[in-house]
């Protein structure tokens, strides 16, 4: 009884071990993949921002992600993850030059109506 008690203990403990060790990884290599990736200047558009709220259960903290989806010229649509500095200056339907590398949302600079 012990015994088994011990291996499952074991796997469970692997488990979770080897979980945090993928997220790292997988977060190392997009960081990578950013880094090596082309800075992109390009014309686009706000079409949707959005929020994530997680944890704040008990007396637990909450946690929000700051999100929002960009159209290009093309109609592609491209999503980024943002600071919260960066997102409330930003409002659905401004047009302007984004820049991004990768995945990783770096400007926009709203076209000015003067």
């Amino acid at each position: 009884m012990v015994f088994g008690f011990s291996i499952v203990f074991g796997l469970v403990f692997l488990f979770i071990i080897g979980t945090f060790i993928g997220i790292a990884v997988r977060g190392i290599l997009q960081w990578s993949k950013n880094s090596n990736s082309p800075r992109i200047p390009t014309q686009a558009r706000v079409v949707t921002k959005r929020t994530y709220t997680s944890g704040g259960a008990g007396d637990t903290s909450a946690s929000t992600s700051y999100y929002i989806t960009f159209e290009f010229l093309s109609g592609d649509r491209k999503e980024f993850y943002m600071p919260y500095r960066e997102y409330g200056l930003i409002a659905e339907g401004d047009d302007g030059a984004l820049t991004f590398q990768g995945t990783r949302f770096i400007s926009f600079e709203r076209n000015r109506l003067c």
